[in-house]
C-alpha cells in the first residue's frame, strides 16, 4: 500500500475538525475535481480511515484522537515540563512507514548519528511488529504507534529489565490523561479489564560490557476499525471504548514525558523501586500460568517479578525466576 499523496493529507487535514466538510470545497481548495476528491475518499477508507458521507453535508472523519503534529506535541511537552529548565522533544513524524523500530534500528546499524531521546511515530505502519515476530495491526491513524531511542552506557546486563519501565510509563501515562487503571503483563503487554490494550517492543544492540543502544517500541490500542479488528487473535480493547477525550498529539508528549522519567529512575536504581509497583499491577497475580519458550512449558502460580525483572513461578512449594526475551506467559487453561 502506497503512502498517502499530498492531495490525500491535504483531505485528511481538512477533515481533522468538527463538523462536515463538502466535497466541492474540498476540490476547489485542492484544484481536483469533485470525483478525484470522492476516488481518494475512497483510498483513505481503504487505508483504515472512518470517513463517512452524508448526503447535503460532505464528508466528516470519525477520529477523536485527530492526527498527528509535530508542532502540538512540542506544546503539549512544554505544558509537562514547564516547571523545570526548557526542553525540547526530538520527535519526527511519518504519515506512512514500515515500522517505527525498524526505523530507528536502520539508523543504528548504519552508525548515523542518534540523539538519545529521538522520537519516531507514524500515522500507519506496513509491517508493525510484536514480540516473537507477531504482526502489530496498524491501520492508518487509528493507534499510536511509537518508538524511543535510548543509550544506555551499562552494557546489554543492565538492559534486562527494561521492558518493565517501559510497561510503567505507558501504564503512568494512561493513569494521569485519562485517569485509568491498568494492569501489567510480563514481559510487555498493557491490559485493560483483562483486554491487551498496548505492547512493548525492545530492541537492543550493543556489547555485553560496553554502551548499548535501545529502541523502545509501544503501541497503544486508539480507535481500532473493526476491518482489523479481525485479525487480532486475542481479547483486545482500545481507549476509544474507555474515553472520549483523546488527543494523539498530547498523549505522545505524556507519554514521551513519563517515559524519560521511568527511563532516568532505570539509569539510577534499576527495578529496586519499580518491580514492587509493577507486582501490585500485575493482570496474573496468584493465578495459574503457562510459561512457554517454544522447546518446553512449565506450569506454576504467578508470583510477578523479582528485582531484576525475571517472572516468579511457584511449582511444587518452590518459587524460581525465569528471563528470556523469547518466554511467553499466559493464563493456563484449567
Amino acid at each position: 500500500m502506497k503512502a498517502p499523496d499530498g492531495n490525500k493529507l491535504a483531505i485528511l487535514n481538512a477533515l481533522n475538525q468538527p463538523g462536515f466538510v463538502s466535497g466541492q470545497a474540498l476540490g476547489e481548495q485542492l484544484g481536483i475535481s469533485r470525483a478525484a476528491v470522492s476516488k481518494h475518499i475512497n483510498s483513505l477508507q481503504v487505508m483504515g480511515l472512518d470517513i463517512f458521507k452524508v448526503t447535503g453535508k460532505g464528508y466528516s472523519l470519525n477520529n477523536h484522537a485527530g492526527l498527528l503534529n509535530q508542532t502540538k506535541i512540542q506544546q503539549y511537552f512544554n505544558q509537562l515540563t514547564s516547571q523545570l529548565k526548557s526542553q525540547s522533544v526530538n520527535v519526527e513524524v511519518h504519515p506512512l512507514i514500515d515500522s517505527t523500530n525498524s526505523e530507528l534500528m536502520r539508523r543504528i546499524q548504519a552508525k548515523t548519528a542518534l540523539e538519545s531521546g529521538t522520537v519516531i511515530v507514524a500515522e500507519m505502519q506496513q509491517a508493525g511488529r510484536g514480540r516473537r515476530g507477531r504482526v502489530w495491526q496498524s491501520p492508518f491513524g487509528a493507534n499510536l504507534y511509537y518508538s524511543y531511542f535510548w543509550r544506555l552506557d551499562d552494557g546489554l546486563q543492565a538492559a534486562m529489565g527494561v521492558s518493565i519501565a517501559v510497561g510503567l510509563a505507558v501504564y503512568d501515562t494512561i493513569k494521569a490523561l485519562y485517569n485509568i487503571e491498568l494492569e501489567l503483563k510480563w514481559p510487555n503487554d498493557i491490559y485493560l479489564n483483562k483486554q491487551k490494550l498496548a505492547g512493548v517492543l525492545v530492541e537492543l544492540d550493543g556489547q555485553p560490557q560496553g554502551p548499548c543502544q535501545l529502541v523502545l517500541g509501544i503501541g497503544i490500542n486508539l480507535q481500532m476499525p473493526q476491518s482489523f479488528s479481525q485479525h487480532i487473535d486475542q481479547a483486545w480493547t482500545d481507549l476509544s471504548q474507555h474515553t472520549q477525550q483523546l488527543d494523539k498529539n498530547e498523549l505522545v508528549a505524556s507519554l514521551t514525558y513519563h517515559l524519560e522519567n521511568r527511563l532516568d529512575q532505570y539509569r539510577k536504581s534499576g527495578l529496586h523501586t519499580m518491580h514492587e509497583q509493577w507486582n501490585s499491577l500485575n493482570a496474573f497475580a496468584g493465578e495459574c500460568v503457562e510459561l512457554n519458550t517454544g522447546h518446553r512449558s512449565w506450569r506454576g502460580i504467578c508470583e510477578g517479578i523479582d528485582p531484576q525483572g525475571g517472572i516468579r513461578i511457584r511449582q511444587d512449594g518452590e518459587v524460581k525466576s525465569y528471563y528470556g526475551g523469547e518466554i511467553s506467559l499466559r493464563k493456563a487453561q484449567l
